[in-house]
């Protein structure tokens, strides 16, 4: 079974334009994203996904400079820009990411893909239940599962958002659940705003040379630093259907 993992980026952003390719420790934050999940063991092929709206060159541009693969779709039917992917690149299961989350922990993608591959449901993510800090976020679906969302979701929120058709319809579809022992969904490590990109700027530079450090690091820094999670602690969390 090959399984693909998408890596959804855009320029655009109603709090932080241009925030994928904001500057991490010398490197834009998409290719921290990359270069994390690249060393995750149970994906066959990774993929970033933009638009063709020319807003969006820029991620196209760097992914050719990096040699790392690119599909540009629709703008605003996302649903679809993920389907065509994965359709163009031949996969039986699709793991969704977001490019906004260079906290992302490789070894969660691969808990979250063995959970898929043994318990075999059509859907499969760890926020079903938030235990994870935002920006972990992962999903895993099934090609059959993604192709019949494609076809029957309608709503502009379900064609802009993805994966909700799946999850909000658990009648119809077999869905799992990755879940930590420990509540820790308080914590904010996804880059919505200047606030957010000062916090995972400072975890990185308080991390030094290690890039590819554990989500459980960050965790272990933060109780050594309770500042850290200060930084963008008063953020809200946009409504799904925001930009």
């Amino acid at each position: 079974m090959k399984t693909l993992l998408i890596i959804q980026a855009r320029m655009g952003s109603s709090r932080l334009p241009g925030k994928v390719l904001k500057d991490l420790q010398g490197k834009p934050m998409l290719e921290r994203v990359v270069e994390r999940v690249a060393r995750s063991t149970r994906v066959h092929e990774m993929v970033v996904i933009t638009s063709r709206n020319p807003e969006d060159q820029p991620v196209a541009s760097f992914c050719q400079d990096k040699g790392i693969s690119c599909f540009r779709g629709s703008e605003e039917d996302v649903l679809d820009r993920f389907y065509q992917a994965a359709k163009e690149f031949k996969a039986d299961a699709a793991v969704r990411i977001t490019g906004d989350c260079p906290l992302i922990d490789p070894q969660v993608v691969d808990e979250l893909v063995k959970l898929f591959l043994e318990k075999t449901p059509d859907y499969a993510s760890n926020f079903l239940v938030r235990t994870f800090p935002r920006g972990l976020d992962a999903e895993i679906m099934t090609y059959t599962c993604l192709e019949t969302a494609w076809k029957e979701a309608k709503t502009a929120y379900c064609r802009a958002h993805v994966t909700p058709y799946i999850y909000e319809n658990p009648n119809r579809f077999h869905l799992e659940g990755l879940c930590n022992e420990k509540n820790y969904s308080d914590h904010r490590w996804t880059v919505d705003t200047v606030e957010d990109l000062n916090f995972v700027r400072s975890v990185y530079r308080c991390m030094g040379s290690d890039s590819f450090f554990s989500w459980q690091s960050v965790l272990d820094l933060i109780e050594r630093e309770p500042a850290l999670k200060a930084i963008n602690a008063k953020v809200q969390q946009k409504e799904i259907h925001e930009g």
